[in-house]
């Protein structure tokens, strides 16, 4: 007979607790190796999610033409000896200019710099002399002095013009008119011309003003264009190559993102004032219509903190112009009673009676009829002061400075330019290149 030994109460326990703690091991085991797996799950999805974040933001902002051509490592320019038109508003998205990317773009070989109005650093507010880059040692030739465009010595070695300005998007601003003039030198010389395109920063949409006469092209208006024509500096480029007969070999390097809509605060890039007194983005919406003022005897806000978003002068009674402008109800602006005392340029050092504007919706601001209004305004008050007949200068177009000296309202001279405007509009569209 087989005796079975009996399992103490002890050993019964004793093989209970073991079971439970290797059960409990392994449930841990598996709970710690699927939070780890959790953890992982978690790290990849938050990393794809800041990596796509990252990417959309790359993608979505504006790339300007310089951007591009960097992101192309300068393929377009391999092999090229280049000339390269540009100032201080050069620079790509994080700030790097031109000048610096070009002398070390694989490849190519910068021969020479040329700069426009305002000089290379853009603050010059005179006739600027030649001279030579500290960082790269190749020659810096004005083009606003001695000489306005590249003689065939500037010229020399170079098969390639690149241009990267940012300009105003206004027809009177001297940058589109160096850009025009160095095309008709690229076409003399047998030199192909690129145009690194930038935003127009008062948007691509809204062209506005009167045409200028064929009579009177010069710097300040190089081509029969509205004074706000609606057109990027690329768009701009390809219109006076054909129009004008230029016919240079042109490449515009488009930018990528940019919409027709868009004023330069929708862009994501840094604004840089693009000259010395051009410093805001308010100051640029408003300059078309207020630049037009200065040569009838008319401050603009030269020599203050704020140009052209006030105007002003000695014999200007503030208040009573402020009054008179809002009462006209004008769209996107407002006025307001703001004397001023320029250090600089018109009535340097005189107190003036003058009138601040807001732009209170930049999309529905026409500069140019609060131009004409603040013209008509100023005649009918100063008589002894303001000569409309000396805003020909800039507004380009003897039937419109005739209209003003006759007193005719600004909305039917505006209701002059239509005809114009629309046979503009035709042409325009033949260059667009964004929507």
């Amino acid at each position: 007979m087989k005796v079975r030994t009996p399992i103490s109460r002890i050993s019964l326990e004793t093989m209970k607790l073991r079971t439970r703690s290797a059960w409990g091991r392994g449930i841990l085991s598996i709970a710690i190796v699927a939070l780890g797996a959790l953890a992982m799950t978690l790290y990849a999805w938050t990393t794809w999610g800041q990596n796509k974040a990252s990417h959309t933001r790359q993608v979505g902002r504006v790339q300007p033409g310089l951007d591009v051509l960097e992101g192309e490592r300068f393929a377009p320019l391999k092999g090229r000896h280049v000339g390269l038109i540009t100032n201080h508003t050069g620079v790509d998205f994080n700030g790097k200019s031109s000048i610096e990317l070009l002398a070390h773009a694989p490849g190519a070989e910068l021969v020479a710099l040329f700069s426009p109005e305002h000089g290379i650093a853009g603050h010059a507010d005179e006739n600027v002399a030649s001279s030579k880059d500290a960082s790269t040692g190749v020659p810096i030739y004005s083009l606003y002095g001695e000489h306005l465009r590249p003689t065939a010595e500037m010229l020399r070695g170079i098969d390639t013009l690149v241009f990267d300005v940012q300009d105003a998007g206004v027809r009177f601003y001297t940058y589109t008119t160096t850009m025009a003039y160095c095309m008709e030198e690229a076409a003399k010389h047998n030199i192909e011309f690129f145009v690194l395109d930038r935003p127009n920063p008062i948007s691509g949409d809204i062209v506005e003003g009167p045409m200028l006469d064929p009579d009177k092209t010069g710097f300040v208006g190089y081509f029969p264009v509205p004074v706000r024509y609606g057109l990027t500096i690329g768009e701009l480029a390809q219109l006076y190559n054909t129009e004008s007969h230029i016919n240079c070999v042109l490449h515009v390097i488009p930018m990528k993102n940019w919409h027709r809509n868009y004023f330069y605060e929708s862009t994501g890039l840094r604004w840089i004032p693009p000259s010395p007194n051009l410093r805001t983005m308010k100051g640029a919406i408003l300059y078309p219509g207020l630049e037009i003022l200065q040569n009838a005897g008319v401050s603009v806000g030269r020599g203050t903190e704020t140009p052209f978003e006030e105007f002003g002068a000695p014999w200007i009674n503030g208040e009573e112009i402020a009054d008179g402008l809002n009462a006209r109800d004008l769209p996107g602006v407002r006025f307001s009673n703001q004397p001023f005392i320029p250090v600089s340029g018109l009535y340097a050092g005189q107190h003036c009676g003058g009138v601040g504007i807001k732009v209170t919706d930049r999309a529905a601001a026409r500069s140019m009829r609060v131009g004409l209004e603040i013209a008509l305004l100023l005649q009918k008050k100063y008589p002894e002061h303001f000569d409309a007949a000396k805003t020909i200068t800039l507004l380009g177009n003897e039937a419109t400075v005739q209209d003003l000296k006759s007193d005719m309202p600004a909305q039917q001279i505006i209701a002059n330019w239509i005809k114009d405007l629309n046979d503009f509009e035709v042409i325009r569209r033949r260059y667009v290149i964004y929507k």
